[in-house]
């Protein structure tokens, strides 16, 4: 199974409705998918589903379908992750493990675990792969061959767990200052938590499943730009034409002197429209916004923007499966 992460420590560029698109789009191409929703502000678990099934899921007391139920025995000292988490099926090729608002009181025992496993402490790396074989279990229940992880937009303890436990890494990108500086900080971060992951796993105990920790930085992907003619504004452009070099240099440590175009970058993996009409439209609808249809309210000029939606995300996962070497 291959595990993809969506992360990027700047909030607000649209990481949630990548997600959330690109789950339904390789569904849609036939790949048994699993969305994961490891961000305490649920806000992917939302977009999946309705108002009803979530009161369902967060009543007042435990909540054993959604990812703080996967982990409670840890969380409360008595034991360890479910063996059989629950999968919420969104169709017959996609599932999704519920977020939980409650999850952010996993962070201190994640803080905590961290130093501990130096010490070879078998409960620390319980908590620390908790993510990992949580999905493991989730994938083999479930028969998924992808899992996309939707993470929160911090350096916390939480999303170094879930990272540790992707094998690959998408960055959304907003073309603007603030994403630059997030890649300057992520970077190097990312390098770190790749580099003590595998120094601790020497010293994680036999028999417990054990992610890779790769976490490698397959690409970027820019979101919401404006258009005019076609081409990006000038706002926009003067920020994206810094992302190629940014990213060479704080992700993939690199320094070369002939740096590519965003549009010629092979690290780009796809430059996203701000699909401005039609998000609200999907919402509505409770649909990605390739799929909305003339009973959804896409008539006259939405025709031809679900079917650009469409084309976009249907590349950007092609270009996805290629580099993480998913079959599609």
């Amino acid at each position: 199974m291959k595990t993809i992460a969506f992360f990027n420590n700047k909030g607000g560029v649209g990481k949630t409705t990548l997600v959330y698109h690109l789950a339904w789009m390789f569904a849609e191409q036939g790949v048994k998918t699993l969305a994961v929703d490891l961000d305490p502000q649920a806000n992917l678990t939302s977009m999946f589903l309705e108002e009803d099934r979530l009161v369902e899921l967060w009543p007042d007391h435990l909540h054993p379908e959604t990812i703080l139920g996967a982990i409670q025995p840890i969380l409360s000292g008595t034991g360890d992750v479910l063996s059989q988490p629950h999968v919420e099926s969104i169709s017959d090729v996609l599932g999704l493990i519920p977020g939980d608002l409650g999850l952010s009181r996993f962070e201190d025992k994640l803080s905590d675990a961290w130093p501990r496993c130096h010490n070879r402490d078998e409960a620390a790396f319980r908590v620390m792969t908790a993510f990992h074989r949580i999905v493991e279990n989730a994938a083999k229940s479930s028969n998924a061959v992808l899992a996309l992880v939707d993470v929160g937009p911090n350096l916390g303890a939480i999303n170094r767990a879930a990272l540790i436990a992707s094998s690959r890494v998408v960055l959304p990108l907003a073309p603007d200052l603030f994403s630059l500086q997030g890649l300057k900080n992520l970077g190097p971060t990312l390098h770190e938590w790749r580099s003590v992951w595998s120094e601790l796993r020497a010293k994680a105990p036999p028999m417990l499943s054990l992610p890779l920790g790769g976490m490698d930085a397959i690409g970027y992907v820019i979101m919401q730009h404006g258009l005019r003619d076609n081409r990006p504004v000038k706002a926009y452009q003067r920020w994206m034409d810094r992302i190629p070099e940014v990213y060479r240099q704080a992700v993939l440590d690199e320094d070369i002197d002939d740096v590519p175009t965003v549009v010629k970058d092979p690290y780009n993996l796809s430059l996203l429209k701000h699909y401005r009409s039609l998000m609200p439209m999907a919402m509505e609808a409770r649909k990605p916004m390739f799929a909305l249809r003339p009973a959804d309210g896409a008539i006259g000029a939405h025709v031809d923007a679900v079917k650009d939606c469409f084309d976009d995300f249907l590349a950007l996962a092609h270009r996805i499966a290629d580099k993480a070497g998913i079959a599609v």
